[in-house]
């Protein structure tokens, strides 16, 4: 219908003229309380935001010569924060010269791969971006 005469509908029965598809031929609109859709719109996509599930992101930060207790005190506390249904970066932090021994640094986060196997997964493998190398977990889905 032409839309002088829908204007007309929209203003007798007190509701808003909305346009709802503009690239279509001819162009769609509906009569509608435009105040109430924008209102049931809001709440919906608030619904929506309490059902999303987010991530915290929790840090570990190691050596390359990081020794054996200090190891299993960092692995102990990637599972509890793995548990607790967040994800674990794990970090490699190469001080002067350590940068000399990427590869110690590579066997430490393969060690953590191993070690958390049974409830993590990497996201990526080892990566080194300027004087850090990390890795992050996320729980697996088993």
């Amino acid at each position: 219908m032409p839309s002088k005469d829908a204007l007309d509908i929209a203003i007798q029965k007190e509701l808003d003229l909305v346009l709802v598809s503009p690239n279509a031929n001819p162009p769609v609109c509906k009569i509608m309380n435009y105040g109430k859709y924008k209102f049931e719109q809001a709440k919906r996509e608030k619904e929506a935001k309490k059902k999303q599930k987010t991530y915290e992101v929790k840090e570990l930060r190691v050596t390359p010569n990081t020794e054996e207790h200090d190891f299993n005190f960092k692995l102990k506390n990637a599972r509890k924060f793995l548990e607790g249904g967040s994800k674990v970066k794990v970090t490699v932090r190469f001080r002067g010269r350590e940068l000399n021994y990427v590869k110690q640094g590579e066997d430490i986060l393969n060690r953590f791969i191993e070690e958390l196997s049974d409830i993590a997964v990497p996201e990526k493998k080892p990566l080194l971006e300027g004087k850090n190398m990390f890795i992050i977990f996320s729980i697996s889905n088993k």
